[in-house]
Formats: C-alpha cells, structure tokens, sequence
C-alpha cells in the first residue's frame, strides 16, 4: 500500500490560494515547484500580473504516447473565511483536499512512484493554471494551445463516490445582459418611458422557456437588478444568464437562442449590450477517449467506471481542442466550495497507484534520453 505524507497536503492546504489573491497562488506554486523538481521537471512560468501565474512542468520528449497531466493552483475560499487543515482515520478536511490540492497531490505522488520505479520521466507534462475557480478565463486560450501537442490528458478534479472517472461535462456559457430604457415620470409621463425592467421581465421568460431537462440543458437568470423607485419608469436594468448544455447542437441552439430573444425584445425601443458568450465548451465522450479507458482497463486489470457531471473543468478545454481526456483522477471527496470540504484518505492511495500504473505503460517503452532543468518564463 502506498504511503502518503498528509503533514506534506497539510503545508499545501494551509497557504490560501483564492484565485484572486496572486501573492498567495504564487507563494503556492513555488511550493509545487519545489516538490516537483527533484522529480527533473523543467519549468515554464507564464507570468500573469492581476492573477496567479501558470505553470507548466515538462520532461524531454522521445517517440512515444505524449500525456498531459492537468490541474489548478487556486480555491474558492479567501483569506481568512477557511484556512484550516486537520484529518481523522478516514478523511482529511481543509480547502482544496478534493478541488483540486488533494488531486494534484495525487499527480505528484504517482511521479514520485513513477521516478522511484521506472527512472528519470519523459513525456510526461504537468500544466498547473491559477484561475479555474474563476473561470479559466486568462489561462483557457494557453490550455487550447498547449493541449494540441499532447495525445492524451489526465484531468486530476475529485473522483466520484465510487472512484468513477469523467467522461462528459456540460458546456457553459454566461452573459451579462445590460439593457437601457427611457427614464419618465410613472404619474405624468407614463407614455413617453421606456420600460428596461418590463423588457428584462420578458427577457427573463423568454429566455428561461429555451431549458429542456430531457435533453440536460437549462438557462437559468441568476441576477437581476432595474429601476429607480417606484414612481419612475426603469431605464436601466441588468440580468446575469448562464446556459448549461450536454451537446454541440445544445450549446449552438442555446446560444443563437438568447441571442435572437434580445434582438426581438429590441424591437420594443429598448437597447441591449450583451458581455459573455461561450466558456467552456461541451465534453462529449468520443473514440479516441473510450480507446484510452480501454486502454487502461488492461493496464489496471478491470474497468474504471465513469460518468457524466453537469459542473465544467478545464477538462473540457482539453477535450475542445481535440486531446483524448479523462477527468476525476483526484481523491474522492465531498464538500467542496464549503467549509466542510474533505477527501477520503484511501482515495489517495487507490489513485496514486492507479495513475502511476497508467503512465508507466503509456510512457516507458523505449529508453530515457538527457534533461533539461532549466526555467524559461513567458511573460504575456
């Protein structure tokens, strides 16, 4: 059975990484890169002023099956509201044990396996982001990029409630809709107002009436703000719409939808500027992914079983860019984005070997050829 340091997951919980809290994603990405190099990555930093910067690990390159392992730096939690680590017999507790320092702790773990078993590591990749809780919005287009030269990526989020991998996540997309009336007096000029808070309120149905639950897609509004009292006619108002979807035809549907809904409502003399679109587009399962758990079944010596989540990952990044992926090798775990989160201690143990195992016969067929250690930085 493998032996895991917790007091080691501990160091790494207890410094806060909120994703807006760059000196502190920072400070934990050199403690990643101090664990990690002894293992003979070499480093490049993209450097990031208001956020955390990426970090990418890599390992010289040969003729063979090229794997990108993939996590982030950065929790939900500020500084302050949920810092503490502690663990009893089965579970460990603390910000980020399952989403996602507990899952990176397992990536790091079944390096360390791997380097002790099979010697120095060679295509094997390990992009670390610092902005996934918040939308991968910076690091989405550097993930697109980078995923194109891999064959296969491993996605480290929390595993299911019975160490299931994911194979399919929806799409998302999210607006911010800001729509302008005419301001008037509600008692003596009612007929010459145009009403922003009558056009959100029809926005708002019209846009939710685009959901269908059969096929798993759902717009929901979940902000609105308008108006400025009750004896004047709104000529402001503002909703905040997210769109959930499970397919390519659902996300092009959903999208040309709220799309041709503000461009009806125009017509009632209000304007509306719409902020957002598409972020993170569907995961479907495809071949080339059912391949790889072929593939792994072999290796492990039984199915991993899988299933499909309605929340997004950079796993989906992976996947629309074309690289064959698998998400939830991190621990299984419950509680996340509260202050109960936690992480099943054996979970730690099943993973690490199961991932070492893959990578092992995924990337040690041929002899090991000469590293380089150095650190580039890339500056945007």
């Amino acid at each position: 059975m493998t032996q895991i340091n917790f007091d080691e997951l501990a160091s790494l919980i207890r410094c806060n990484s909120h994703s807006k809290n760059k000196v502190n994603v920072d400070l934990h990405g050199e403690q990643m890169i101090e664990l990690l190099g002894p293992l003979g990555f070499s480093l490049t930093r993209y450097q990031r002023e208001h956020i955390g910067d990426h970090l990418l690990f890599h390992t010289p390159k040969k003729t063979g099956r090229k794997v990108l392992l993939l996590g982030h730096l950065d929790t939900v939690f500020p500084d302050g509201t949920f810092n503490e680590f502690h663990q009893d017999d089965e579970w460990v507790y603390g910000p980020g044990v399952c989403d996602m320092k507990g899952g990176n702790f397992v990536a790091l773990n079944a390096l360390r396996q791997l380097r002790q078993q099979c010697g120095p590591l060679y295509n094997i990749d390990f992009l670390l982001v610092s902005d996934e809780e918040i939308g991968s919005d910076d690091s989405k287009a550097l993930t697109t990029e980078l995923a194109t030269h891999y064959d296969a990526c491993l996605v480290f989020e929390a595993a299911g409630k019975n160490h299931e991998v994911v194979v399919a996540r929806k799409g998302i997309a999210t607006f911010d809709i800001c729509i302008t009336g005419k301001a008037a007096h509600a008692g003596n000029h009612y007929s010459e107002g145009i009403d922003a808070n009558f056009a959100l309120a029809n926005l708002l149905l019209e846009m939710t009436s685009l959901s269908d639950l059969k096929r798993g897609s759902t717009v929901n509004v979940g902000k609105i703000s308008g108006g400025l009292g009750a004896n004047t006619i709104s000529p402001k108002a503002n909703m905040l719409v997210e769109a959930r979807f499970t397919s390519k035809t659902e996300q092009q549907r959903l999208l040309k939808g709220i799309e041709n809904i503000c461009l009806a409502v125009e017509i009632t003399g209000v304007e509306i500027a719409i902020n957002g679109g598409l972020q993170r587009g569907v995961m479907v399962p495809n071949d080339e992914q059912q391949y790889l758990l072929e593939q792994i079944s072999k290796i492990l010596g039984s199915p991993l079983a899988v299933e499909h989540r309605g929340g997004v990952s950079d796993a989906n990044t992976v996947s629309a860019a074309g690289t064959a992926t698998l998400d939830g090798f991190g621990p299984y775990g419950d509680g996340d984005h509260t202050i109960h989160e936690r992480a099943l201690k054996s979970s730690f143990a099943l993973r690490i070997e199961q991932v070492s195992k893959i990578l092992s016969a995924w990337c040690f067929n041929t002899p090991f050829e000469s590293i380089n250690t150095s650190e580039q930085v890339v500056t945007p």
